[in-house]
């Protein structure tokens, strides 16, 4: 098991103001900055390219910026948000022609690659690359908007994950992102995630206003621990 990273997702932060809000979650204790990068094509939104991303970096955001994408197809934007500084880009197998291919591709651009699993998408599609992926993760809701409930049926999904994980005894992340939120994320925890995606849970929390976003961060990584 990898240690706890909490990575609120920019998709609801306040964009007017993106690398104040980004500095504030960082400062607040939060481990990654995760990018929803939506295309309108493999999914029904459109969001954020690389622009935004080397923006952050130009501002003088350090930390690991956890890149998913949700466009297809995807090996054409791969070098673009490498070059604009991402740490780990993870894409969806239904949206490349040669799923390894376009892990060699993230890795060849200096980039850690990781896997997405949609609700529908059988594990399986891990069999045959798991031992070249730093990271998997799972969509615990369809991917396409913010502010969706946890699907229940992602715990179990998690579990087998963390057994196919810990068989090949590679310190590989198991990541989770799609209504995670302060009072649920013990028991994802304890299917086995260690890295989990946020956004309204962080971004919109009660009290964020007037108190900042730790007390909020702070009860995620408490949960978290309290099942470790």
């Amino acid at each position: 098991m990898q240690p706890t990273v909490i990575a609120p997702s920019i998709l609801s932060a306040n964009f007017a103001k993106l690398g104040e809000e980004v500095d504030a979650v960082l400062a607040a204790g939060a481990d990654w900055v995760h990018f929803d990068v939506m295309d309108n094509h493999y999914v029904p939104n459109l969001t954020i390219g690389p622009m935004v991303c080397e923006a952050l970096r130009k501002h003088g955001v350090t930390a690991p910026i956890d890149v998913h994408l949700m466009v297809e197809p995807v090996d054409r934007i791969v070098p673009d948000f490498a070059k604009a500084g991402a740490s780990m880009i993870t894409f969806h197998p239904e949206a490349s022609r040669h799923v390894h291919r376009t892990v060699q591709l993230i890795k060849s651009h200096g980039c850690q690659a990781g896997l997405v699993l949609n609700p529908g998408t059988p594990i399986e599609v891990l069999d045959w690359v798991l031992d070249e992926l730093d990271m998997v993760l799972l969509m615990s809701v369809n991917p396409g908007f913010g502010g969706q409930a946890f699907i229940p049926s992602s715990l179990d999904k998690l579990r087998a994950v963390r057994t196919m994980i810990d068989r090949s005894g590679r310190p590989i992340r198991l990541e989770i992102d799609g209504g995670v939120k302060a009072d649920n994320i013990a028991e994802i925890a304890a299917a086995g995630a260690d890295t989990f995606v946020a956004g309204s849970a962080i971004f919109n929390a009660p009290g964020v206003a007037e108190h900042g976003y730790s007390d909020v961060i702070a009860r995620m990584k408490q949960a978290v621990e309290s099942v470790r």
